[in-house]
């Protein structure tokens, strides 16, 4: 009998450990792997589902007795900035954002080193080495960009590209339907400037201006600290059992 190669994704369970966001609540997920030439529109799909991708794994929760984490999408294009948003894209007028292929550098690293020990000493990743950071960054199948921010250069408008010292970068999926932001990091020095807002509303306009509908932030769960700043980008959508629904507050 002839047999033929599965073109469905195979998916896996982990086994529960103790939750990030909710004290006292055990986490689990469910993942697949993203390989192939099938990977990007696999990626989309698993994305609109609730998935969010780690190297070359697409994963969402699948806790038991839990269901705090919420997939989040802006609307890019019927986006309004608050008056704060606006004072923070102000203040951030001199950085320009060049996005280029997916390729990891020392001067990533050492930003992102630099991120860690500052924001997120003892998080999950407080231990990444710099092949660690490399795999994190290239090991993808999809299109996968990095946006490396520096201050605006003289000849920013010729070349699209800032000068000087790396303020900010983040690692971002293009998708058919939007934006999906991987990870992002930032000099704690420069917390002055918002960088963390600044990034998603430079997301949204890179959005809108290639007429892709979505910015995907990933998960939000109500009550947490962590992820307030997520729902203040409205209008957004929400994923919840009857689908992707308008979510006007917190």
């Amino acid at each position: 009998m002839t047999q033929h190669p599965t073109q469905s994704p195979q998916f896996f369970l982990t086994a529960p450990s103790p939750c990030p966001y909710v004290e006292g609540q055990f986490e689990r997920k469910v993942f697949t792997h993203l390989v192939g030439d099938k990977a990007p529109e696999m990626n989309d799909l698993l994305t609109q589902g609730g998935f969010r991708r780690s190297q070359n794994i697409a994963y969402r929760p699948a806790c038991e007795s839990c269901r705090a984490c919420v997939s989040v999408r802006i609307l890019a294009g019927e986006f309004r900035a608050t008056r704060n948003m606006r004072r923070v894209m102000h203040r951030n007028a001199d950085l320009i954002g060049d996005m280029h292929d997916a390729e990891p550098s020392t001067e990533q690293y050492s930003l992102f080193r630099t991120y860690l020990d500052a924001r997120h000493r003892k998080g999950g990743m407080s231990d990444m080495t710099v092949l660690d950071y490399a795999m994190m960054v290239e090991d993808t199948h999809v299109d996968t960009k990095v946006i490396e921010y520096r201050k605006r250069g003289p000849d920013s408008f010729i070349t699209g590209r800032g000068h000087g010292e790396l303020i900010a970068v983040a690692l971002t999926d293009r998708m058919a339907d939007g934006l999906s932001m991987v990870y992002s990091y930032f000099h704690p020095q420069f917390e002055d400037r918002s960088l963390g807002t600044f990034m998603i509303i430079d997301h949204i306009q890179r959005a809108r201006a290639a007429g892709l509908p979505h910015v995907y932030l990933g998960y939000w769960v109500n009550g947490s600290r962590k992820m307030n700043y997520k729902v203040r980008f409205q209008p957004q959508e929400h994923l919840g059992p009857k689908g992707w629904e308008r979510f006007s507050g917190a």
